[in-house]
């Protein structure tokens, strides 16, 4: 009869004892492909998951180990799908969590290689990143380039060093932003690399109405484009802007004429002048209850 180790008996209770799940209940954390990537949140069964344990993600092209940054709010039935990105079905063993410490080095190696092939063909084009696939079936690299670039040589070379498929990327600036990382105006990190899926098309229209000055050095980001962010409460200001009465308008209220001249749109007030040339300031309540003045016509 084969010697029991009781260490590893325990080890093996242990790790039944926290694997124990219920199928009806799910657990949310927040996790980390890259150690200086985007943060994604995965659903999971398994209810003792800590800060730093690898775990199987089941993405678009297979299962992929990420690490565990910490425990995220429960999701509800409406904000499930909007939440959620992964699914996780179970922790890495120890051969998976291996080579996954060692991805981090092969990705390097690939960089410096494609950087090098990059100056031996002389190609306009400058490399930002390179992803490899867990299983090494794909290897992504990422670049940034003023117009085409003809690479074909470029991927046959990578292809016959790898060994496996390669993907060249031409990005923006601003994605090469969110792939890069940063510290926004704000003081916080910057939103697409921290938790933007997709990036909104962003107009200067968005500022003039959120009444922000149209200076481009304080509506525009690390990649010199305008702010991800103008979008958040943009659509907000429209609709009470929509509301108050319009800039230039006469309206009446308690037998006085004003003049709108400016919405505060957060105090969701009015700056008016009246026939005197004074500043009055009318709340939500009074603007709501005055008649907008009809102009006379002129004589001809």
């Amino acid at each position: 009869m084969p010697e029991v180790n009781p260490e590893a008996s325990d080890r093996s209770h242990g790790t039944q004892d926290r694997e124990s799940v219920d199928s009806n209940i799910f657990y949310y954390y927040r996790i980390r492909f890259r150690e200086m990537g985007q943060e994604f949140t995965v659903q999971s069964r398994i209810p003792s998951l800590t800060r730093g344990e690898a775990v199987i993600a089941q993405t678009d092209h297979g299962p992929e180990p990420a690490r565990v940054i910490c425990r995220a709010p429960d999701a509800t039935e409406a904000d499930m799908q909007r939440r959620v990105s992964y699914i996780s079905t179970r922790r890495a063993n120890r051969e998976e969590e291996e080579k996954y410490e060692r991805l981090p080095r092969l990705e390097k190696e690939a960089f410096a290689k494609c950087n090098e092939e990059i100056k031996k063909l002389n190609l306009p084009m400058h490399l930002i990143r390179v992803e490899r696939f867990f299983n090494g079936s794909k290897i992504i690299f990422y670049f940034t380039a003023d117009s085409r670039v003809d690479f074909r040589e470029l991927v046959k070379n990578l292809v016959q060093e790898f060994r496996t498929r390669v993907e060249m990327r031409q990005i923006g600036v601003r994605h090469e932003t969110q792939i890069i990382g940063g510290i926004g105006a704000c003081g916080r990190e910057l939103c697409c690399s921290s938790f933007l899926k997709k990036f909104e098309s962003v107009s200067i229209k968005m500022a003039k109405t959120q009444d922000l000055p149209l200076n481009p050095a304080k509506i525009s980001g690390l990649c010199n484009r305008l702010l991800c962010c103008l979008t958040y409460e943009y659509d907000w200001y429209r609709k009470i802007k929509k509301a108050m009465p319009r800039i230039g308008k006469s309206i009446a209220y308690e037998g006085n004429v004003f003049r709108v001249i400016r919405h505060l749109a957060t105090r969701e007030s009015v700056l008016t002048v009246n026939k005197e040339g004074e500043h009055v300031i009318l709340t939500e309540e009074q603007w709501k209850a005055a008649e907008p003045v009809q102009k006379r016509p002129e004589k001809k």
